[in-house]
């Protein structure tokens, strides 16, 4: 009985609706110009992310960091008490699905950087350049050519620091840093290339070499952190806990990207509010759009409002009916919403969104509209729940409606 009244509902509300086809069409155009609207805006942001999340993994943290307890927050003050082993443990099994793509270790230590006049300073990292080959091109490289195990003098540098240093590919340069002795060494090295990344605070005072290089410079062994990539960053927490159960015993510290990535965690907070106060806007729309075409429709259906109550149905009857009405306008509207959102997002990212540097970025991108099941599902919900919402007033105002009075309406 209950599936049978449920179905009477909402063929009368889709008589109802199709009756009225001008009024329908323009509350169904409302809410899927909004979703679309919605769609549009969410999948932008939702690409950005993705993409911001990808460059932070791939250009400088990567997914999981293998360090000595308390490195990230003493290490800077006392690099040299938290060096890892040159070898760092197996971390897969042979019988395990390999889900760990690379793992490359990692020198960090700063120092000063001179050409020609000109002496600033730098932070520095040695990496092993035939690992750092499977973390991609999120590391641009804007001129010249990136480390090669072959050329353990050859560095690259960040496009802002060459800049301020007046040097270039080619240029040769002397490093200067404290040793683990608490010495001063110094190294001639020539610029290989220059480099990119998302974040322009770092470009300006970056460079890297190779690892062996870096532990010549600094007369120590090891390193500081093992840069561990993954196939699939959807995994990061699942191979988090197998490696914190594998290698606690051996006085290691594993440390997810998420925790370190400070810029990109409040890059997503302010990207978050903005589309909620979209979600925001869009809803009211609706809302106002939707219970001005209900009030309307309770106003010109008074008589038959009356009719149908002196025929023996119950006042809950005559909301559910309106309700009905209500809710197919959403899914109607939200599937169209949904439609065209999917269209236009797929056309635009195939021509691309040219965008300028953002505030704290080094270079500008061409963005795309990425539209997960997560943004079509929210979508769909915002549609329904705000149509639904918009329709309680006007379905109550009707089934509160006196049967007399209504009867004489149509008079």
């Amino acid at each position: 009985m209950p599936l049978r009244t449920f179905w009477l509902d909402f063929n009368l509300a889709f008589r109802n609706i199709a009756r009225q086809r001008r009024r329908s069409a323009i509350a169904v155009g409302a809410v899927g110009f909004g979703i679309t609207a919605l769609i549009l805006a969410n999948g932008f942001i939702e690409w950005i992310f993705l993409d911001f999340r990808e460059s932070t993994i791939k250009s400088q943290l990567g997914h999981l960091q293998i360090v000595r307890p308390g490195y990230h927050g003493a290490g800077k003050a006392d690099p040299y008490a938290f060096l890892l082993p040159d070898v760092i443990p197996e971390l897969e099994t042979p019988n395990e699905p390999r889900q760990i793509k690379a793992v490359a270790p990692r020198l960090s230590f700063s120092g000063l950087v001179s050409y020609g006049e000109s002496t600033i300073s730098f932070i520095g990292d040695g990496d092993d350049p035939r690992q750092q080959e499977a973390f991609g091109d999120a590391l641009q490289i804007s001129e010249g050519r990136n480390l090669a195990a072959d050329d353990l003098l050859g560095i690259i540098v960040g496009e802002g620091l060459a800049r301020n240093l007046g040097a270039n590919v080619g240029d040769r340069v002397v490093l200067l840093a404290s040793t683990a002795s608490r010495g001063i060494n110094a190294v001639e090295v020539t610029i290989r290339g220059l480099f990119s990344t998302v974040t322009k605070s770092y470009d300006d005072s970056a460079l890297r070499m190779p690892i062996e290089t870096a532990r010549q410079l600094l007369r120590t062994q090891g390193s500081h952190v093992g840069i561990v990539l993954l196939n699939d960053t959807a995994q990061t927490d699942i191979v988090l806990a197998e490696l914190r159960e594998k290698l606690q015993k051996d006085n290691f510290e594993i440390v997810p990207w998420y925790d370190l990535a400070d810029f990109y965690n409040k890059t997503v907070a302010l990207y978050t509010r903005q589309i909620n106060g979209v979600r925001l806007i869009i809803a009211v729309i609706i809302l106002l759009s939707i219970s001005n075409t209900m009030m309307m429709s309770v106003m010109e259906r008074i008589g038959e409002i009356g009719t149908y109550m002196a025929l023996g149905a119950r006042r809950t009857g005559v909301m559910r009916r309106f309700l009905s009405e209500g809710v197919l306008l959403g899914c109607l509207g939200g599937l169209l919403g949904l439609l065209l959102g999917l269209i236009l997002a797929y056309a635009i990212s195939s021509v691309g969104i040219p965008m300028p540097p953002p505030p704290g970025m080094a270079r500008g991108y061409t963005g795309q509209i990425l539209v997960t099941w997560d943004i079509a599902l929210k979508s769909l919900t915002l549609a329904v729940g705000t149509t639904l919402a918009a329709s309680v007033y006007p379905a109550w105002r009707a089934s509160r409606m006196q049967i007399v009075d209504a009867l004489r309406h149509n008079r």
